[in-house]
């Protein structure tokens, strides 16, 4: 089982830069739900209606941990405008990420795929995977890794999104 977890945690590759990326075909995001840092369990769907922010991260990830605090600012920013952001922890103990997470404090839920079953529904290959799903619940965005200036471009997405009509 260790073995796998090493394989599984080689194959989401921390990248130190920002693979292109941009508008995606729409299509419906895949539903899910997840336990909630918070207690309980949250689900894609109970948040149809909203621009979702689904940012993939690990304590591991040297990019995901530089991009949190710039997520905060960016909830805190547009949360009153009909935007949500989801910070999805894809370690299988996430013990380690409520530790850090007591260091970096967020306000954004944080859920937990211990199973990288979510992971997988949305082909995460690289962490941090950013996932930007419009109102009706369809992928209008998807980034791969992180760069200084990437919260720039989620900002003009998440923006773009936010004005579009219901």
């Amino acid at each position: 089982m260790q073995a796998l977890v090493g394989t599984a945690a080689a194959l989401l590759v921390a990248l130190p830069f920002s693979a292109p990326a941009g508008p995606v075909p729409a299509a419906p995001a895949p539903d899910f739900t997840l336990p909630e840092r918070a207690g309980g369990e949250m689900s894609l769907a109970g948040l149809r209606g909203e621009v979702v922010l689904i940012n993939f991260w690990a304590t591991w990830c040297g990019p995901c941990r530089k991009e949190m605090p710039l997520l905060e600012q960016i909830y805190q920013r547009y949360r009153p405008l009909g935007f949500t952001l989801l910070a999805v922890n894809v370690e299988e103990d996430s013990d380690g990420a409520l530790r850090w997470l007591e260091q970096t404090p967020v306000s954004f839920p944080v859920l937990f795929d211990r199973g990288n079953e979510v992971s997988r529904l949305f082909d995460v290959s690289a962490m941090p995977s950013t996932v930007i799903v419009d109102r009706q619940g369809r992928v209008r965005y998807v980034h791969y890794g992180y760069t200084p200036g990437t919260e720039n471009v989620y900002q003009d997405q998440i923006r773009s999104l936010i004005r579009e009509q219901s």
